[in-house]
């Protein structure tokens, strides 16, 4: 549990920041979004966070891209048939999440792309990963769903805007397009290589 718990939350934010990286118009809206709904704190505080309405496009974009769990194990409860194959009763199944949030007849011909915008735009802005989308099912679906789903976002988007919040962030040497995205496959589907980045603080955090 500590480590389903832990590990998820840092690779997906640690996959959130490199596609920021390699997006600095996006990484400026949504600093420019932390920074301006929390002028004159010293910190993000829990409750500013309902307030970052790009902030959740942007995690909700990274978990379309890199969900933590790329593929999710089922169990069949009874034989059917689903384009034309036959599935027995107890066969294990595994529904290809990482493959379903790149769909191009879902997401357009730019499904490979980084876009957060795309869940402001008429077509998409309803969609959602709670599981009533099956388009969208980084945390699974029906009773299965993960169950720290609320708990997990909560701290995702608290490290996130802090993140943003009190650094500037730039790659070593610059060059946003050379930011390697390889991905491994392990207990997450985890950056095979580090996220090395130079952070500049801009809003010092208080004391203890």
């Amino acid at each position: 549990m500590f480590s389903g718990g832990s590990e998820t939350s840092a690779t997906t934010l640690e996959w959130a920041m490199a596609e920021l990286m390699r997006s600095p118009v996006a990484l400026r809206r949504v600093q420019a979004e932390v920074r301006g709904a929390l002028m004159g704190e010293s910190c993000v505080g829990e409750d500013a966070l309902k307030e970052l309405h790009y902030l959740h496009l942007v995690i909700k974009e990274t978990l379309r891209l890199h969900p933590v769990v790329p593929l999710l194990p089922r169990e069949c409860q009874g034989p059917c048939r689903i384009l034309g194959y036959d599935v027995p009763k107890g066969a294990m199944v595994f529904v290809n999440v990482w493959a379903i949030g790149r769909d191009s007849a879902s997401w357009g011909t730019d499904a490979e792309e980084f876009r957060p915008e795309r869940f402001e735009e008429a077509a998409d802005a309803a969609v959602d990963f709670r599981g009533t989308n099956f388009e969208l099912v980084p945390f699974g679906a029906g009773r299965r769903m993960c169950p720290g789903i609320t708990f997990g976002l909560a701290v995702l988007e608290l490290m996130l805007a802090s993140l943003l919040f009190h650094f500037d962030w730039e790659l070593p040497g610059g060059g946003a397009g050379r930011l390697d995205m390889v991905e491994e496959l392990g207990m997450t589907a985890r950056r095979k290589g580090d996220l090395l980045l130079h952070a500049s603080v801009r809003v010092p955090a208080p004391n203890p």
